[in-house]
């Protein structure tokens, strides 16, 4: 796989500092990722964008006061991943908060009935007798059961934030910053985000016509769940613009402060978190994973109850639960993982497709979302993971279900949208976003899907978006690399997708080196011309293959923080190293 490493520039000619007191490092950082003004710094609550932009919105809330008013039964549906079990947890607690007397949930088993309200799940919902049903995290593409539940008498309103397709279902309320007609700014919020947003529009809605009067109930505050927002923003992977990372800075704050649901405390205790000290990097790869590990393997209903609970020790329960499933579910993924590189592997770089697509008959359905993102980390280009899933009841075709992962430069949707076009009666279904999405076909066109897949990839994608690709912020100083630094730039954030944590490049000169841990490399590194010495790890790296004369070495790193028996000191986290000696990457 060809790599480099490219220096990021500032998008604007402006290069003076946003706010006087900014660092220059940080303002450099801050430049590269397109801020343009101050006012793209502040994390304050008052900056959200305003619910009245959302389109449909005053059509959901008056619909849900009319609920609440009559006291009818309102069911929330969720999806089986960590936003929609965030969604899920922040409907039922907002409703209940806002003084609704009828509200349940119900989560579909991916195994039973699939992703989205179809009508299975709208049958399935019949022991709830509901009057309303909510969607959170889909629906927009659930044309056939928002019309089984219509049909019923059930009132539907739709709370979603995946493209819509050409079609939209037919619900009361549809609301969702990605479908037509809608001028929302921010179209990256996650599912947890959107329905955060109408519960908000419905407290000021009921304040307006005085219900909390009325009830003789405090008016609540809603920023209390923005714990949960944060989590499932970050856990769904969307790009962490303004609107994103003014959500999950104040959710963070909220759960450094110990101001979160205890599901999240008992979660992040489990992984051997620190709740004080929890960031973006803990949400997404200690937090989230426990959480989805309940849909990918049982029921994700099992996180929606840790979510909800108030109490310390069931949410401990709970997570010891989901912690186990999260062991299986890695287990799991370690063999599937072996299988799909050894068959890859056997095909000549020359000849691997440029849309990767795989198939075993025993891989877990829940599982083959990670196994294409592992795939695609390692080939640098788009991957669709299939497994079986079982017998379509119409036509008696064997199914098998897809998970895609995309690169930077191709928008897996529109590749999936462009092959149904293209070849009508293919696709069962899909649906997704630019670097994620779901589909199912039927087991006999594996094949002819596999070819159009790549050929379609190949529409979208040059050879240079085939390379992975370092971005670097450029050089630090040696005086830089010191703890300050460090700390300033781990609260700086949020970082997340779409907006990097920092990461520079250099070449340095090797003090000593070790291997710690069988895979690890340890390093003591100094900057050329310093005599400061500073501590380096570069995690699943060796130096077997390095020449014994190895005096430098370029990396690129991040700056980070240790803590070791109640010290900490600045460390770099290298995450590409290679001797001098050898030909090393091309910086641009």
């Amino acid at each position: 796989m060809a790599l480099r490493i490219k220096r990021l520039s500032p998008a604007q000619d402006n290069n003076g500092l946003l706010r006087p007191d900014i660092h220059p490092v940080l303002n450099r950082i801050y430049r590269n990722r397109g801020i343009a003004t101050a006012d793209e710094l502040k994390i304050t609550l008052d900056g959200l964008q305003n619910f009245s932009l959302l389109k449909g919105i005053q059509e959901a809330v008056l619909l849900l006061e009319r609920a609440m008013r009559a006291q009818q039964r309102v069911l929330i549906i969720g999806d089986f991943d960590a936003d929609g079990a965030t969604s899920t947890a922040v409907a039922m607690r907002a409703l209940k908060k806002l003084g609704a007397s009828e509200v349940n949930y119900l989560v579909p088993n991916r195994f039973e009935y699939g992703y989205g309200l179809t009508p299975e799940i709208v049958a399935c919902a019949g022991q709830f007798q509901p009057d309303m049903i909510i969607t959170v995290d889909n629906g927009i593409s659930s044309i056939r059961g928002v019309d089984a539940a219509k049909q019923l008498g059930i009132h539907v309103v739709v709370t979603d934030h995946h493209l819509a397709g050409s079609e939209l279902p037919a619900a009361d309320a549809i609301v969702n910053p990605n479908q037509p007609g809608d001028v929302f700014p921010s179209k990256a919020i996650a599912g947890v985000g959107v329905i955060f947003y109408v519960m908000l529009a419905l407290r000021a809605q009921l304040r307006r016509s005085g219900w909390f009067t009325q009830q003789g109930i405090s008016e609540p505050n809603l920023a209390e769940l923005l714990d949960l927002v944060a989590l499932g923003t970050v856990a769904d992977v969307v790009p962490l613009d303004h609107n994103n990372r003014i959500l999950v800075a104040q959710g963070l704050a909220r759960i450094r402060a110990g101001q979160c649901c205890a599901g999240i405390k008992a979660l992040a205790q489990i992984a051997g978190r620190q709740l004080h000290r929890l960031g973006v990097q803990d949400l997404a790869f200690a937090v989230g994973p426990r959480l989805n590990a309940a849909g990918r393997l049982d029921d994700m209903s099992l996180g929606i109850e840790c979510l909800l609970s108030d109490n310390g020790d069931t949410a401990l329960s709970l997570a010891e639960q989901l912690n186990q499933l999260n062991r299986e579910r890695r287990s799991i993924e370690q063999e599937m993982k072996l299988q799909a590189m050894e068959t890859l592997q056997q095909i000549d770089d020359t000849d691997l497709p440029t849309g990767i697509c795989v198939y075993e008959a025993q891989w877990h359905q829940g599982v083959i979302g990670i196994l294409a993102s592992r795939i695609k980390e390692k080939y640098h280009r788009p991957v669709i993971a299939f497994a079986d899933a079982g017998i379509d009841d119409s036509s008696g075709e064997a199914i098998i279900k897809g998970s895609a992962r995309s690169i930077a430069g191709v928008h897996i949707r529109d590749v999936l949208d462009a092959i149904a076009t293209r070849h009508p009666g293919l696709l069962s279904k899909f649906g997704g976003h630019a670097m994620a999405a779901g589909l199912s076909l039927q087991k006999k066109h594996f094949e002819e899907f596999a070819t159009a897949f790549n050929d379609e990839v190949c529409r979208h994608v040059d050879s240079d978006e085939l390379r992975h690709i370092i971005h670097s912020d450029g050089e630090l100083a040696a005086e830089d690399l010191d703890l300050p630094l460090a700390q300033l730039l781990e609260s700086a954030g949020p970082w997340g997708q779409h907006f990097a944590e920092p990461q520079f490049d250099g070449r340095f000169e090797v003090v000593q080196r070790r291997i710690v841990g069988e895979r690890h490399l340890k390093l003591q590194l100094r900057a050329p011309g310093s005599a400061r010495i500073i501590d380096a790890i570069a995690f699943n790296t060796v130096d077997d293959v390095w020449p014994e004369d190895t005096r430098f070495v370029d990396i690129a790193y991040k700056l980070g923080t240790n803590e070791f028996r109640g010290v900490q000191s600045a460390q770099l986290i290298v995450n590409y190293i290679e001797p001098v000696s050898v030909t090393g990457p091309v910086t641009t």
